[in-house]
Parts: C-alpha cells; structure tokens; sequence
C-alpha cells in the first residue's frame, strides 16, 4: 500500500516535472503579440522602426527631440510590448537622448522565436542598426526580464555599450525560479539562464542599479545581491514605495537626470 502511494507520487512529481520543463517558456513570457496600432502610436508620437510590417525591431518618436547626448536603448519587461513603455520617451528625452524602445521576437506581433538566444541576438542587430544611423554613446535600459537581455549584450566586448541601467533586476533567473518553483530542480531545468551576474562580471563601464522595496515579483534581495557582485563603477537607487510594476508613476524628473549624469560620468 505504502509503496504503492510512493510510486504514485513519484511519478506524479515527474510529470509536473515534465510539464515545467516543456512549457518554461509559457511561465516566463507574456507577450502581446498584437502589432502596434499605428494611429495610437502615431497619436503619443511615436512610430515603429527601422521597416514597416512585422519586420521592425523597435519604436522610436516621430520627432525626437533629444539626441545630442547619445542613444538609449531600452530593453522592456516580460509583459506587454515596446510602446507600451513610451514613458522612457517622455522622460529621457527631454534630457537630450535619443530614445529606442527595443521589441522581441515574437512580441509586438514580431515573428521569432521566445527564447533568451534569439532576443539576445535580435538586441545586438538593432544596436548595429542603432549606431550604423544615429552614432553613440550608446547606453542599455533594462527593465526586469530586459535587465538580463541588456546584460547579455553588454558582455560582448563587441558592442560599444557606455553604460548600463538594471531596472528591478535579479542576478540570475536560476536563483529567482528556485525560490519561486522551490519544489522543482529548477537550477537542471532552465533552458534560459539570463545569469546578470556572469554576464556582467567583465563590464567595467558603469551600471546603475534601480530595486523596488515592495517588489512582489523580483524581490529586492536579488537586485541587491546583483549591485554587490558588480566590479565596475556602480551606483544604487532603492524606490521605498514601489513594487515591481509601479515604479514609474514613483520616480521623478531628478531620477531619471540623476541615473544619466551617473552614466555620462563614468561611461566605458
């Protein structure tokens, strides 16, 4: 009897093991797969770039009023789409920068394939394209889920980042999904590992660390255990107030300013 309920439950745990691991993907994207409609971008000043249809990689403003200071390329979150976050435009341009709201693959009704290679490679072709027709300095945002985007791009000494910004970040997937998934291997199960810490360990340009004290998705533990294992020139912002997706709305104009005079500082 005793056996038998032990064999039940190991092979129940198995399958839920086998179910975690075929659809991983399905627990950590959310992407709006909708293509941008063009009057509403139109309509808060933006437009998809740098082709028309499902072939853009990423939205910019139809009149940048920023660009003397160089370009920011922002990586967003796990949910929802590039324009979505146009509140990096409002802010940072107005501060003299040239703002690109990059878009994955299979996001923002783009084809392509989910996956940490495919938006890392994807990311690195729109930054050839961003400096082969605005110039630099270049700097990457990274927001949650684009933190590790950003800091897989930032470990290849080919591309000429400036500085980065890690925005409510962890320091590696694996360690956010044990915690959560507690009860799975998760650590022999993830195809992708988005591990900022190693990717970050020979950026020696500047990063700025932003953490959420009542982040209920990231919780600040990670983000801070990120900023202490930095090498380079580092700078930490903690939002009191905020929790993961809130952020915005408690952040302020001296922010943002401070965060891009950090970077301009100490740029690689």
């Amino acid at each position: 009897m005793f056996l038998k309920l032990g064999l039940y439950a190991v092979i129940g745990y198995l399958i839920v093991c086998t179910l975690a691991y075929l659809f991983q993907r399905n627990m950590l994207y959310y992407p709006d797969t909708e293509y941008p409609d063009e009057k509403e971008l139109k309509r808060i000043g933006l437009k998809t770039w740098p082709e028309t249809g499902s072939g853009y990689k990423a939205v910019v403003s139809l009149t940048p009023s920023g660009a003397g200071k160089g370009v920011v390329v922002v990586f967003h979150g796990n949910a929802g789409a590039a324009w979505h976050r146009y509140y990096y435009v409002q802010a940072l341009e107005p501060l003299g920068y040239r703002v690109v709201l990059a878009e994955y693959p299979g996001y923002g009704g783009r084809g392509g394939e989910l996956g940490e290679e495919s938006f890392v490679t994807d990311g690195k072709q729109l930054l050839a394209q961003v400096m082969k027709e605005f110039g630099g300095p270049l700097f990457l945002w990274g927001e949650s889920l684009g933190s590790g985007v950003a800091a897989a791009i930032a470990r290849d000494p080919g591309v000429p980042v400036s500085g980065v910004v890690m925005l409510t970040p962890w320091d590696s997937l694996a360690n956010l999904a044990q915690k959560i998934y507690w009860f799975l291997p998760v650590r022999w199960m993830l195809r992708d590992k988005y591990d900022t810490v190693k990717n970050l360990q020979e950026f020696r340009g500047p990063v700025a660390v932003v953490v959420a004290e009542r982040d209920e998705i990231v919780p600040k533990e990670f983000g801070l255990a990120l900023y202490e294992a930095l090498c380079g020139p580092k700078r930490l912002w903690v939002f009191p107030d905020s929790g993961h997706n809130d952020w915005p709305s408690s952040s302020n104009e001296t922010w943002w300013k401070e965060v891009m005079e950090f970077l301009e500082a100490h740029q690689g």
